[in-house]
């Protein structure tokens, strides 16, 4: 149950009200208008400016609560990218779920964070400046300090999803991208969805969705060499009530050929 409600309009003070036990950031409300039994205050951070999308070079820099639909229809997003936010869901929740609440409350039948895990994202975290009061004694002086950054790839995010206010997430777009999947239906989430990334100097990324907690990495080496057989072994222990482990690994396998196929000429 939703207990008080605020609206910072900085975001230092965003982030020193959510320093405080049971408040939690507010974006597009997806997941927290879900009934909940325990008391939270929410932080409504549409007042931040922080639903930017802008293209700096190679990079596309995305604001932490741009919509899925916003990025979905901006055109610098990569087609790969449009099809996994398609899955992702429907059109209304997409115009209402934000890209940093999305990666926050995912799990592993995930497929925008499938392929932004492929992407190797980096995410853009705030904390307060001197949040760590065990080695940082109190400041005498009443002047702020401006809040603490630090960037993490998406792939140690998603284990432990760090303390800490997301406010940009930034993709790569000199690459090439694919990604394929597999679902009962064509608007269903995936059971199985490949996304594969191929950087100019021969890198190359799998990410594996459709099970699990979240996302796995599959593959990130200078050659695509076991591909398939990495795709395979990502699955190995991958049963649930939509379908066996066998079915995943050899569904996984195929994906990620049909991948390689796409991005590597």
């Amino acid at each position: 149950m939703i207990t008080a409600y605020h609206r910072p309009h900085t975001l230092e003070e965003a982030l020193n009200l959510l320093s405080r036990p049971g408040v939690l950031p507010l974006g597009g409300g997806t997941s927290l208008s879900r009934i909940r039994s325990e008391s939270i205050e929410v932080v409504d951070l549409q007042a931040l400016g922080l639903d930017s999308i802008e293209r700096k070079g190679n990079q596309l820099e995305i604001g932490a609560t741009a919509t899925l639909q916003m990025l979905l229809e901006d055109h610098n997003c990569p087609p790969a990218l449009r099809t996994a936010l398609h899955l992702e869901a429907p059109l209304n929740l997409r115009h209402a779920a934000t890209v940093a609440g999305t990666i926050v409350t995912c799990d592993g039948r995930s497929s925008f964070v499938t392929t932004l895990l492929a992407l190797d994202a980096k995410i853009e975290l705030r904390t307060p400046a001197g949040s760590d009061r065990k080695t940082r004694p109190r400041a005498k002086s009443r002047a702020s300090s401006p809040p603490a950054a630090r960037s993490v790839t998406i792939g140690n995010f998603l284990p432990l999803r760090p303390h800490g206010l997301i406010t940009s997430i930034v993709l790569p777009i000199h690459v090439k991208l694919a990604f394929e999947y597999v679902a009962r239906t064509p608007s269903d989430r995936p059971v199985v969805c490949a996304a594969l990334v191929r950087w100019p100097s021969g890198r190359t990324r799998l990410a594996l969705g459709g099970w699990g907690g979240r996302p796995l990495l599959a593959l990130d080496g200078a050659e695509p060499s076991g591909l398939e057989l990495a795709a395979r072994n990502v699955f190995s222990e991958a049963a649930d009530e939509w379908a066996s482990a066998e079915y995943r690994m050899e569904i996984a396998a195929t994906l990620a050929r049909r991948c390689w196929q796409e991005v590597g000429s």
